[in-house]
């Protein structure tokens, strides 16, 4: 039986998260749900938990970003001032620029951690979850994710 990550092993996780495949409605990117989540999240409680918050406009979502040429606290403002859904797909459509390369990005983000240095970097994160057996089956980033959070058994 393939292992399961140990509780707690990679700090609290977040369920509330949307799915890391989930592209954002309006505009197809994919991330860009979970970081709009985070961001909220933060709006409502004041912070995230420790696991999360070291990547907080970081990682993934300074990735995104880089690759709109925008600013991460561009998007959590948007999120912030906004007073629903609604407005804040509106906000982001005017921050955004018009050509967002979703396929590029899609591809891309999907991808992440299949390079030499990224596949060390999921063995020792895996190794640290106690699920050193799962290096085959766990092969990006997204999925690191997917599986921490409970979403790929």
């Amino acid at each position: 039986m393939p292992s399961k990550p140990i509780p707690g092993s990679s700090g609290e996780v977040l369920t509330c998260l949307p799915s890391a495949y989930v592209p954002h409605a309006a505009t197809g990117l994919l991330h860009l749900p979970r970081f709009l989540a985070k961001a909220k999240y933060v709006k409502q409680h004041g912070a995230l938990p420790a696991s999360y918050a070291k990547n907080y406009k970081r990682g993934m979502d300074r990735f995104l970003c880089l690759h709109l040429g925008i600013d991460p606290a561009a998007v959590e403002q948007i999120v912030f001032e906004s007073a629903s859904d609604a407005e804040i797909d509106v906000r982001l459509q005017a921050l955004l620029p018009a050509d967002r390369r979703v396929a590029k990005w899609n591809r891309e983000y999907v991808q992440k951690g299949m390079t030499p240095s990224g596949r060390e970097f999921l063995k020792e994160a895996l190794t640290n979850m106690g699920c050193a057996d799962r290096v085959e089956q766990i092969i990006s980033v997204v999925d690191l994710m997917e599986f921490d959070e409970g979403r790929i058994e």
